[in-house]
């Protein structure tokens, strides 16, 4: 159903944009991509009072339309852009009305760029908390826009929105804030005739942005380059007298629109409690108490509705296998289809978990607080002051972590963040670690209290802790950005979490993932059932064949002759046979075939490989029993020299393989979706698979 009018939500971060915009439109919203560019674009439709569909798009947060980042950049890019369609009806700017000094310099810039605006005045009940007045009528005359004043978070005044929204197209244009021709008289004349722009405002943005505006011909940007060096046009210097002329044109409308007491209460007492959370030691204790809480939560917390969801597909598969007639059909949808969703539902409760933790956070203000304590040590080794809960979330699984990197701004310091996230030791690594940890190392006590075991469980966390910090710092120097990693944040005060917000932020992401990575794992599963259920030629054929013979049917349990044959069309499928391909690459590790077939079964998911070793090694009983399938592999064999497979060298060996590998389809899926290009991903498998390969064979050849 196309809309009738297009609006565009503008604000700076922190004004409760978000919230209005999911006050607005409810569940009726869609995530796609601005035209031309790989950043979030997210719209939703809302019912105005006349009875006309409104689709709301929301911007990206920005401070002024001269950007620093991508999402930034789009800002400007949507309001004057006319060639992609996407240029709005109407923009309502969100003002934080406790804030309105350093909010309305983004107001000013809108309304000079002569588009309908609707003023949204909100956290209008913080204002008035904090003792500050608002002639709301003589500021919306003063401005010659209709002013609404809401409060998104207690969601008043809403409904007044959506009438000034629904008749502010039918009103006259704004005042004008300054006198844009008197900055750079000669460009802006020369830029409009030659373009064809009416709008002064437009023009000047051309000659400070045409370098990075997508929508200019290469052309016209040369063009305008060359009219900058005609006139002589710094952009630095015209963007600073242009915004000492537009604080001048705020600091007289404040002053006689807005009273306000000396200091603001909650000021007073955000600063107080900002003495403990900063201080320079507290601070880092406090935070690493609260990270070590939403670790143990991630786990705790999740294990329970992970456990259902696995025991429902249990039932589900078990139940298809009952009522379906066995054949190939059968055996994709239980082992194919079901097993895929399985492998995508089963992560949500952690997702789920880790955004409701990180939006509390974030709504209670005590985010921006972390990322500027943090800043100053991560900028270090090329990461950002908000890489660090994608990071520590990395400990439960890579997928939300990467998609919690949304909220950093700088383009470099993000990607280097998605790219460095998977090294961090993940949930889904533990079965492959205590599986092999318990083959090779004594299950003994050193210096009476310190099990071997358990330590070495803790080296393979650290390790993936100082290998991420380290190909941060290598990708530093790798990674080229235009942008300047400045780090501006505004420090916010307290406030309780809206809970509304929270759970609608868990069902968001749950949602995303699900319907966006997951339809590459499903696609992987069932690739990989396809290969080890299939082999080239007759070769079942051949082995239902010799298996059916009478010393075979009379000597061996159906139990045991069922496995055998298994295990022996494993190594028949094009699974086997690509292990069998690729042994020789990986035979310098100490890697057989069977532990080739592992290796590419686990792509779906790391803990694939456990069962994949039940398997193949044809463990008697319940292949999840971990203790059952220790035996197996601690008995098998070399047949070429009779020595145990899984020495301590093969052992650590496939640890570290594991340590570095991205033996993750759901990882490599969410990495595409947050970066929008494959080459991304791509390029994490490679350096990732050669990071591998190179310390599985310097541990293997040290330890042999």
């Amino acid at each position: 159903m196309k809309a009738d009018i297009r609006v565009a939500l503008v604000g700076n971060p922190n004004t409760g944009k978000s919230t209005l915009f999911n006050i607005l439109t409810g569940l009726n919203q869609k995530i796609g991509n601005f035209p031309g560019v790989t950043v979030d674009k997210k719209t939703g439709v809302c019912t105005l009072p006349d009875g006309r569909m409104a689709e709301i798009i929301d911007l990206p947060g920005t401070y002024s339309i001269y950007p620093k980042s991508k999402d930034e950049s789009i800002v400007f890019s949507v309001l004057a852009d006319k060639s992609k369609g996407m240029v709005p009806d109407l923009v309502v700017v969100i003002l934080d009305a406790s804030n309105l000094k350093r909010n309305l310099l983004l107001y000013t810039q809108i309304a000079d760029l002569k588009i309908p605006v609707v003023v949204a005045l909100n956290m209008i009940d913080v204002s008035e908390k904090a003792g500050i007045k608002i002639n709301i009528d003589l500021f919306a005359k003063k401005l010659g826009v209709p002013v609404v004043p809401i409060s998104a978070r207690k969601n008043t005044g809403i409904d007044k929105l959506k009438s000034a929204i629904a008749f502010a197209n039918k009103v006259a244009l704004q005042q004008d804030t300054i006198d844009i021709e008197s900055l750079a008289p000669g460009i802006i004349a020369q830029i409009k005739g030659e373009m064809q722009i009416e709008n002064p405002y437009v023009a000047l943005q051309l000659a400070h942005q045409h370098e990075t505006l997508s929508y200019l011909s290469t052309t016209e940007s040369d063009r305008i380059e060359q009219l900058e060096q005609e006139h002589s046009f710094h952009s630095q210097k015209a963007q600073a007298t242009e915004t000492i002329a537009r604080y001048n044109f705020i600091n007289d409308l404040l002053y006689d629109t807005v009273t306000k007491p000396e200091a603001a209460h909650d000021e007073t007492i955000s600063n107080k409690i900002d003495k403990i959370l900063t201080h320079k030691v507290f601070g880092f204790v406090i935070f690493f108490a609260i990270l070590l809480f939403i670790f143990q939560a991630i786990f705790s917390w999740s294990a329970y509705p992970m456990s259902l969801i696995e025991d429902l597909f249990i039932w589900l598969q078990a139940g298809a296998a009952k009522v379906l007639p066995a054949g190939p059909l059968s055996s994709l949808i239980i082992d194919g289809v079901l097993a895929g969703l399985s492998g995508v539902l089963v992560f949500i409760p952690q997702i789920a978990i880790l955004f409701a933790l990180i939006s509390i956070l974030e709504d209670t203000g005590y985010m921006s607080r972390v990322t500027f304590m943090m800043d100053k040590v991560m900028r270090k080794v090329g990461l950002n002051g908000k890489s660090v809960v994608p990071l520590i979330g990395g400990f439960a699984c890579a997928v939300p972590s990467i998609m919690s990197t949304r909220t950093i701004e700088n383009w470099k310091d993000r990607m280097i963040t998605i790219m460095v996230t998977p090294l961090v030791a993940c949930s889904a690594r533990l079965p492959v670690y205590t599986l092999l940890i318990a083959l090779v190392v004594p299950n003994r006590n050193v210096w009476w209290i310190f099990n071997l075991q358990g330590l070495a469980l803790t080296a393979m966390y650290v390790l993936s802790i100082f290998s991420a910090i380290i190909v941060a710092f290598v990708m530093k120097f790798i990674l080229k950005a235009r942008e300047r990693g400045y780090f501006i944040m505004e420090l916010p005060v307290y406030r309780m979490p809206r809970w509304k917000n929270v759970i609608f932020t868990m069902y968001d992401r749950s949602k995303t993932f699900v319907l966006q990575a997951g339809k590459v794992i499903i696609a992987v599963s069932v690739i990989l059932w396809v290969m080890k259920s299939y082999g080239p030629g007759d070769r079942f054929a051949r082995i239902d064949k010799q298996y059916a013979q009478p010393q075979y049917t009379k000597t061996m349990t159906p139990d045991s002759l069922t496995k055998v044959i298994a295990s022996e069309k494993l190594e028949n499928s094009y699974a086997g046979v690509f292990g069998h391909v690729i042994e020789p690459v990986i035979k310098p590790l100490g890697f057989d075939w069977k532990i080739g077939i592992a290796l590419i079964s686990s792509f779906a998911a790391r803990e694939v490989f456990v069962g994949t070793m039940a398997t193949i090694y044809s463990v008697e009983g319940d292949a999840d029993k971990l203790q059952s399938v220790q035996e197996k592999m601690h008995e098998a064999k070399n047949p070429q020299t009779g020595q145990p497979v899984f020495t301590l060298a093969v052992a650590f060996s496939l640890m570290m393989f594991y340590a570095f590998a991205m033996q993750c389809a759901s990882t490599v899926a969410v990495v595409y979706r947050e970066t929008k290009d494959w080459r991304w991903p791509a390029a994490q498998f490679a350096y990732m698979t050669a990071l591998a390969y190179t310390a599985s064979f310097i541990v293997y050849h040290w330890l042999k």
